[in-house]
């Protein structure tokens, strides 16, 4: 394992490669940007676990992003459930995320409610903006399995036909929140972006690879005397090189501004905004994302 600076321990993309078995992976542990980001809102524990993990994911898939200013949004949005939307998105290594539900029907279903019991009837939109050419890509499969991670990697094997495995942990402990997640993914015809023309699931490097994978276990993400780089190396220490890029540096990304809000504003027309303001020309905005009320002047 080539190392080029300390260990990562929190709140920090790491990246990986194994040429030998044509993979490459991604590693996060997040702490205090987590518990920032899940402070703006006074979401019941389940709701935080679930954002958590969206967040970890969301990270892991925005790391796969080469360029400054490319974006990665996730949403989920479900019908007959409880949770009616999420939202995370990752740009160089600012993270956000909210959830939008219904209080009285996560009360009735008590505190450990299933993926089903969240989301009901709903699918996962993954959008890939791409700051060097403007373009857009998008895939959207239905929530399926039993959490966010599976349907991520139903994502990744339906739309883009990527082998990928995915775990997460989510550590609540004195009301502090760890969330971490490993991400590996097989590249079928060896070099990284080259054109994939076939997928073999049962391809004999991808199984050597994900099986290893799928044996970390829980308390190693989680745990935080324990460096992505050393998670890396117990699994696949036996290869012949581990290629490991640090990544980006991970904060609170809301994006809200007064300055925004009056960018916004201003798309609409003159009449709209009237409708909007109060008596006294003032369009109250709140950011769902952090919770603020944003006052602007129309």
């Amino acid at each position: 394992m080539n190392e080029t600076r300390s260990d990562t321990f929190s709140d920090e993309l790491l990246g990986f490669s194994i040429p030998s078995r044509d993979s490459r992976g991604r590693a996060v542990r997040l702490g205090p940007v987590v518990e920032e980001i899940l402070a703006a809102h006074d979401y019941p524990p389940a709701l935080k676990h679930a954002l958590a993990e969206a967040l970890v994911l969301a990270t892991l898939m925005g790391g796969l992003m080469k360029d400054e200013g490319d974006q990665l949004t996730m949403q989920a949005q479900g019908e007959g459930g409880i949770v009616s939307l999420l939202v995370c998105d990752y740009r160089d290594g600012a993270i956000r995320g909210y959830i939008e539900h219904d209080e009285e029907q996560m009360a009735a279903e008590g505190a450990n409610p299933s993926l089903d019991a969240l989301f009901g009837k709903a699918h996962l939109a993954i959008t890939f903006d791409i700051a060097k050419t403007g373009k857009r890509y998008q895939g959207i499969v239905p929530m399926e399995g039993d959490s966010l991670s599976a349907a991520v990697e139903s994502y990744f094997m339906q739309s883009e036909q990527i082998p990928t495995l995915i775990r997460t942990a989510i550590s609540s402990s004195k009301g502090q929140t760890v969330a971490a997640g490993l991400l590996v993914q097989h590249l079928p015809e060896g070099e990284e972006g080259r054109e994939r023309l076939h997928v073999e699931l049962d391809h004999p490097e991808w199984e050597h690879v994900s099986i290893l994978a799928d044996s970390l276990r829980h308390e190693e993400l989680v745990e935080p005397g324990l460096s992505l780089e050393d998670i890396v190396w117990r699994l696949y220490h036996e290869e012949d090189k581990i290629l490991v890029s640090p990544g980006a540096q991970l904060s609170k990304g809301c994006r809200c501004t007064i300055e925004h809000f009056e960018e916004v504003l201003a798309r609409f027309p003159k009449e709209e905004r009237r409708d909007m303001a109060d008596d006294e020309g003032i369009i109250l905005v709140d950011c769902a994302f952090c919770s603020k009320v944003f006052p602007i002047q129309d």
